[in-house]
């Protein structure tokens, strides 16, 4: 069944614009209660963005660079910095350096997730996009780092199926979003799940019917793929750089994308703003880090 298809219903309302074009790229959205509602980073000016319910947005600079954010257990959140973590003790506090996960000036964090267990998953790129020296890390509570995956270009988009058996990736010069098995916590057996036909697979989500709804950079698409791979539905916008996309609102069903207007040549007055579409799958709700 193809986005043409009548029967094709993931998407059920209009696409439409909820910020102004605020970020010069845009990045890493998560939707979570503790902090009240979307949360997202303007990754390469170092800011964390909080939409509130009046429709405005507050910013606050964390560093260099702010690659992704998640809930912590304990009310607090987490963000990813340039090479590092950092920290705070409550949904809107101020984070603190928690420690730096290498020194090379050359690769910085880009995306990240959590796991079934509340161990976050940390992914990098290389400045210059050289093949092979980017990596996907894990940190569990403690602080104890585990490298996943080596040999990674442009580490994106990592999300759990709802029975936690599945993790889906975007390795993001491969084209493709790949699956893994997950058996007693560890990811094994990677293969692909989709290759793309048009764009770069970048950020991506997970409904809580297992559905992957994958953000193609360069093509202003978000599409759907069912759990075998079948592509369901698509979102198309009116902005080339499609970067991220997560499940939110008070029943988890509007899909938020945010964009990018990182390196255009030709202006698009919308780039770098946050979309929103009414969708029929709930997403599932966001993972927390236990550290």
């Amino acid at each position: 069944m193809g986005a043409s298809d009548p029967r094709a219903h993931m998407v059920t309302g209009a696409l439409e614009q909820v910020t102004d074009a605020l970020c010069y790229h845009g990045e890493g959205p998560v939707w979570s209660p503790t902090w009240g509602g979307l949360r997202w980073v303007d990754m390469l000016a170092g800011d964390v963005l909080t939409l509130r319910e009046d429709g405005s947005v507050d910013r606050m600079h964390v560093g260099d660079v702010a690659a992704f954010v998640r809930p912590r257990t304990d009310g607090g959140w987490v963000v990813a910095t340039e090479r590092g973590l950092a920290r705070a003790d409550e949904p809107h506090g101020i984070p603190t350096p928690w420690f730096d996960l290498w020194d090379d000036p050359s690769v910085r964090m880009n995306e990240g997730g959590v796991d079934s267990l509340g161990r976050l998953w940390a992914g990098t790129m290389g400045y210059d996009r050289v093949p092979g020296t980017a990596r996907l890390f894990r940190v569990d509570p403690a602080g104890c780092v585990t490298v996943v995956l080596p040999d990674v270009t442009i580490s994106n988009g990592i999300d759990l199926s709802p029975d936690r058996r599945r993790a889906y990736y975007d390795d993001t010069p491969t084209g493709r979003t790949d699956v893994f098995d997950v058996v007693d916590g560890e990811l094994v057996n990677r293969r692909p799940f989709v290759t793309h036909d048009v764009g770069h697979p970048d950020g991506l989500t997970v409904d809580s019917a297992g559905n992957v709804w994958v953000a193609l950079n360069g093509a202003g698409r978000v599409r759907c793929f069912s759990p075998s791979g079948e592509m369901l539905d698509e979102v198309a916008l009116p902005v080339r750089l499609t970067t991220a996309c997560t499940f939110g609102g008070d029943d988890l069903r509007d899909l938020y994308v945010t964009t990018s207007r990182e390196n255009l040549d030709d202006p698009e007055p919308q780039a770098g703003a946050v979309f929103r579409v009414r969708v029929a799958v709930p997403g599932q709700r966001v993972r927390a880090f236990a550290g």
